[in-house]
């Protein structure tokens, strides 16, 4: 059973690559005044796929109906990263995908499990927290972030 908590809190600064290797700060993630949602994950993670892949099916009408981002935040360390980009082609997401080898994202927010999924709202303060992941909970997602775009 994953544990959800309401928090409010501004993103750390850390900064990430892209799959193409460009770098961001992850205190610069927006999604233009939408809400948006962090998702961490490895490749060799079966829960975080299976989240990922359920919400991949939904994605398009979440986006249509909300406008919400999903990032993808891999959690591989250097020595896996280039299993990273075969198995989002493999699984055809569409998210933005970034690479945090050295954890520094997981740590700076205090994340120990994966998976592990943030919602921010649309100025990027994180509105939700929930580790784990089973069958359906994608559900309590949108859920929040459609509370979030009334």
């Amino acid at each position: 059973m994953g544990v959800a908590t309401q928090v409010s809190a501004q993103l750390p600064a850390v900064t990430l690559k892209t799959m193409e290797g460009k770098t961001l700060r992850t205190d610069t993630l927006s999604n233009n005044g939408k809400p948006f949602i962090i998702d961490f994950f490895a490749t060799w993670c079966k829960p975080c796929n299976r989240e990922l892949d359920a919400i991949s099916e939904v994605y398009e009408d979440w986006q249509e109906e909300t406008g919400v981002k999903i990032f993808a935040i891999s959690v591989d360390q250097a020595h896996n990263i280039n299993k990273v980009k075969p198995l989002v082609d493999n699984h055809g997401w569409t998210y933005d995908v970034l690479l945090d080898t050295n954890s520094e994202f997981q740590k700076a927010l205090g994340i120990q499990m994966i998976p592990y999924v943030l919602i921010c709202d649309g100025s990027g303060k994180i509105v939700y927290r929930h580790n784990g992941y089973t069958d359906g909970a994608e559900q309590e997602l949108i859920e929040k972030v459609r509370e979030l775009v009334k």
